[in-house]
């Protein structure tokens, strides 16, 4: 299976994965100074220091596989066709309340709804994606369920 991922994103998780690994260092020194401080059954620096080991370990493990199975997508070299697609920046209004958001449409691994950006696999991207400029969906169910018109679509790098 491949995970699309804007070429952002994948800079992002080399990044991180670069950190991680750098900081196998320090925590191994932290799991043998622990270790000089005698009985380690009822010692929490050394338990602290291999469960942070553990979770290093198993974060390295996840960014590298989602990078050997990464489907990363330059949307620079996109032609803008006002179709909603990975990657796109997508502004859309609510049209019961007149409300206008913007998100961009990412991968897993980036989505941040903080800074505007949604999961490619969430409810709200899967409405979106292949529509056209213009064009008006709906968004949940019975008295949740409300429709957005795109506004206006973006290809930002």
């Amino acid at each position: 299976m491949k995970y699309p991922m804007t070429v952002q994103g994948a800079e992002q998780l080399r990044q991180e994965l670069q950190e991680l690994k750098n900081s196998r260092v320090a925590i191994s020194r932290a799991i043998g100074e622990a270790r000089k401080l005698g009985d380690l059954r009822e010692n929490a620096d050394y338990h602290a220091a291999k469960e942070k080991q553990g979770l290093t370990e198993a974060r390295i493990r996840y960014i590298e596989t989602r990078l050997s199975l990464a489907q990363v997508i330059d949307i620079s070299r996109l032609e803008n066709r006002n179709v909603v697609i990975f990657g796109a920046t997508v502004h859309l209004e609510q049209l019961d309340s007149g409300k206008t958001v913007k998100y961009r449409i990412v991968g897993e691994d980036q989505a941040d709804l903080s800074s505007g950006s949604i999961s490619n696999i969430s409810p709200f991207a899967q409405a979106m994606l292949g529509k056209q400029l213009g064009e008006i969906f709906t968004v949940g169910e019975g008295d949740r369920a409300r429709d957005w018109e795109i506004k206006k679509i973006e290809l930002l790098a």
